[in-house]
Formats: C-alpha cells, sequence, structure tokens
C-alpha cells in the first residue's frame, strides 16, 4: 500500500536571529533533497489556540517515511545543530488523508 503524502508543520519563536539564519540556509536544502517543498514559511497567521509561536512553516513531503528521513539526515541535523538554543520550537509530522 502507497504511503499518503505528509506535511512537516513547525511552530517556532527565534530568540537568536543570527544562529537561527544559519539553521535556515542549511535546512532548506536538506528539505528539498527529500522531495520537501515549502508550502508557508513565516507568512501571516491567526492565533486560534495554544502557544504562540509568530514563525510557522509547513513543507509538503511526498511520503511520512521521507518526512522523517529527512528530519534525521546528517544534512539537516548539522543545520539544526544552530537552532538549538536559538528557538523554541514544535515540529510534527502528519499524514494528508486522501
Amino acid at each position: 500500500m502507497d504511503q499518503p503524502a505528509a506535511l512537516w508543520i513547525g511552530h517556532v519563536k527565534v530568540t537568536d536571529e543570527e544562529a537561527y539564519g544559519k539553521y535556515a540556509v542549511k535546512a532548506g536544502p536538506a528539505i528539498a533533497a527529500h522531495d520537501g517543498q515549502f508550502l508557508a514559511r513565516a507568512g501571516g497567521y491567526v492565533q486560534m489556540e495554544g502557544n504562540d509561536r509568530p514563525r510557522n512553516v509547513v513543507a509538503l513531503f511526498p511520503t511520512r517515511d521521507r518526512a522523517v528521513e529527512c528530519y534525521h539526515s546528517e544534512a539537516y541535523q548539522a543545520g539544526l545543530e544552530h537552532a538549538r538554543g536559538a528557538s523554541e520550537r514544535d515540529l510534527l509530522v502528519v499524514e494528508i488523508n486522501s
């Protein structure tokens, strides 16, 4: 059975713009290398419930496995080192219902 496409959904509060910028430079190519494409990045939003984190990101991947592989990849983890300590983040992978 084929896996449905999946989304990365991230909610971020950046606390160190310079360090987080280094993360962003490395994260984009790592996501693209795993067939991910950004649908939304830091655009306007309306906080309806929960914790307000002003940078919201949605990326589409062909499968949940590709999304998870991307997160655990050496390239993404190298970028993530810059985000740790420079942000408060929540990230999840969710399958798209067909």
